[in-house]
């Protein structure tokens, strides 16, 4: 199977006061940097997906792909990333937010493996479903496109209401592998976790 890896960095950030958490440092690393690397061992390429001046994230290595879809929901970047997978003859595509640092490096390994029969597979820690960490079949990008048209869905967990999608389970001892940085306290608790 064929994986382009997909740092999604679309967030708002309004609760960390504005600031782009994909450049919030964790131990002097960006939260992008140590998602990449978490990300990058278990796909054959990897883009990041965020809207604005993609030079922001120049020196990442990583082409930027823009939502093409603007429907300022999470939707618009894996309908932009599918596409993209797609059309490059990617099989899959593993998504995963910007401000995730402690993603598990058996990511792809065991959502396929949840995935093998729906092709979709979402993670899953501490009773807590996370929509956006995904391992996605790229067939499903022109549903995805004529649902989103059709303003059919609003929220990644509306995806389930369309698609098949199973969950693989992972335990959050000793740390969430999908803690995501979503305010300053957040940042505190991961930087504990780092230490």
């Amino acid at each position: 199977m064929k994986v382009l890896g997909a740092v999604i960095a679309g967030g708002q950030s309004r609760r960390m006061g504005g600031d782009e958490k994909a450049f919030l440092a964790l131990g002097g690393v960006p939260l992008i940097e140590r998602v990449i690397s978490r990300m990058a061992p278990q796909v054959d390429s990897l883009v990041i997906n965020a809207n604005g001046d993609a030079r922001r994230f120049g020196g990442m290595g990583c082409a930027v792909v823009a939502d093409v879809l603007l429907t300022g929901t999470p939707l618009a970047g894996l309908h932009a990333v599918l596409s993209h997978g797609q059309a490059l003859g990617f099989d899959a595509v593993l998504t995963a937010p910007s401000d995730s640092p402690f993603l598990p490096l058996n990511l792809v390994a065991r959502l396929a493996g949840a995935g093998a029969q729906t092709g979709a597979a979402v993670g899953r820690s501490g009773g807590q479903t996370h929509h956006l960490t995904g391992l996605w079949s790229t067939a499903m990008a022109g549903k995805l496109e004529e649902l989103l048209l059709a303003r059919k869905l609003r929220r990644m967990m509306d995806l389930a209401d369309v698609f098949e999608i199973a969950v693989a389970d992972w335990s959050t001892d000793p740390v969430d592998p999908f803690l995501n940085i979503n305010t300053p306290e957040d940042l505190s608790l991961a930087a504990l976790h780092l230490a």
